[in-house]
């Protein structure tokens, strides 16, 4: 059990069962991001449901881009509100269930998505993707309950590694299974959206029966809104206490908009602009998931030994590398074929490729979870992380948007570029933050506000 001190944090770990059951959400919804968002379905969505209109499918990529622009940007308008009534009233818990709930069941009823039926395919996308990224947020919140914060790297990593565990499981049946995304396959691949929804419900239940919540309610008086545009309004003028923070969230803003591209178009690149193999597509999956997995619990021990600053900056050098090659790809394939005599094919380097994107994904991630649990004080965690998840999701928003206009003019494999740009602004904005500073100002707000309440 966590002892609650006068500092901004747990003292000693929470039981390994609580970690465990914390961690086991991010195994679960790891089957919607993979399968729904990254992989199967964004492809179906985009060849299939949509198809090529004589275009190069840049309308049906244009379509995809503001189905889940529109997601990100109801999490921009809600989040902080959510997060705010979730630390007045101590309901971090049933907010988080709420959100698990819509995202299953919105994600079931992608079985009724057929070729043409476009705005319900649309419509499913934008609730279930709002859901889930609400639900990120939601128990991200619980990060600063679990340990001191020396062990946040490790335990936000873990939760990380763990969770692309669970999409191997999620890509191993839909490979077996399902098979390929293809119109030939329709009546199989359709039953993706099942399938995810049930692993989420069935493998996330360990969330709800161990985690805790800490904390008690506020006194009754005040309606949930009142509540939440007092609490956001009272932080957002305090925010110029946390200037390291908000300067990581502006860097978020950035790096994440790169991420989010390529979370949304990394295998529709590889069908589109590479040309992949369905046999590649399937190692793909393997691929980054493994090396995902590895990068997060491998840099979340570095973090907590060279600082979760220096780590995520490292993380962001990755991610400009990674893009670079993204792009390079069938350039690299014929210069390496003419320089080594080799018989590589395009889809072959990017399997290389793909392992340093992998890496990159799986530690940024978790380095940025990390960060904003270090500099949030108790009592505003979720809060907090309701900003964390709405420089998320506003990234989201102008990233993907900003794509899919971009790649209707110019073409997908020109517009990925864009990402490498906005990771090196990340990097730029990032040296400005000062971790010691940053965690300081939590401990100082909860010396003049008081440590929360032990459960």
């Amino acid at each position: 059990m966590s002892v609650m001190t006068a500092g901004a944090t747990p003292q000693t770990w929470a039981s390994r069962k609580e970690i465990f059951g914390w961690a086991m959400f991010d195994f679960a919804n790891q089957a919607y991001t993979l399968l729904i968002i990254t992989v199967v379905f964004g492809e179906l969505f985009t060849t299939v449901i949509v198809g090529d209109r004589g275009d190069g499918y840049r309308l049906a990529n244009l379509l995809w881009s503001l189905a889940l622009a529109v997601s990100y940007l109801l999490v921009v308008v809600t989040g902080p509100l959510c997060g705010a009534v979730m630390d007045y009233q101590a309901a971090k818990k049933r907010f988080l269930f709420a959100s698990y709930l819509a995202t299953v069941a919105a994600t079931a009823l992608l079985y009724f998505v057929a070729p043409g039926y476009v705005w319900l395919g649309l419509i499913l996308i934008v609730v279930s993707n709002y859901a889930y990224s609400m639900g990120e947020s939601f128990i991200a919140a619980f990060l600063p309950d679990l340990g001191p914060p020396e062990a946040l790297g490790r335990i936000s990593g873990f939760g990380w590694a763990l969770g692309y565990v669970g999409g191997l499981f999620a890509a191993g049946f839909t490979l077996v299974v399902l098979g390929e995304a293809s119109a030939e396959n329709f009546e199989r691949i359709r039953w993706v959206g099942p399938f995810a929804a049930a692993f989420f419900l069935v493998t996330a239940i360990p969330t709800f029966l161990w985690v805790r919540e800490r904390g008690s309610p506020q006194p009754p008086g005040k309606s949930y809104r009142e509540i939440a545009w007092q609490r956001v309004s009272t932080t957002l003028h305090e925010l110029r206490r946390f200037r390291d923070l908000a300067t990581f969230l502006v860097s978020l803003l950035f790096s994440m908009a790169g991420v989010y591209i390529i979370i949304a178009f990394a295998f529709i690149y590889g069908a589109q602009v590479i040309g992949w193999d369905e046999s590649i597509r399937n190692i793909m999956f393997i691929i980054v998931q493994i090396t995902a997995a590895i990068g997060a619990l491998g840099f979340g021990f570095i973090q907590d030994r060279i600082g979760t600053r220096v780590t995520y900056l490292i993380t962001l050098v990755l991610w400009v590398a990674a893009i670079l090659a993204i792009w390079a790809t069938p350039e690299l394939t014929a210069w390496l074929n003419a320089g080594l005599g080799l018989g590589w094919e395009a889809q072959h380097l990017f399997l290389v490729v793909g392992c340093l994107a992998g890496l990159s994904l799986g530690s940024s991630q978790s380095a940025s979870r990390t960060l904003v649990g270090l500099f949030s004080p108790q009592r505003k965690a979720a809060e907090f992380f309701g900003f964390w998840s709405l420089a998320n999701k506003l990234a989201g928003v102008g990233g993907i948007i900003g794509l899919g206009l971009l790649q209707s003019v110019v073409g997908l494999k020109a517009s990925i570029l864009l990402c490498a740009a906005l990771f090196i602004v990340a990097i730029l904005i990032c040296l400005g933050v000062n971790q010691a500073r940053g965690q300081q100002a939590a401990r100082d707000w909860e010396a003049r506000n008081g440590a929360p309440p032990a459960a």
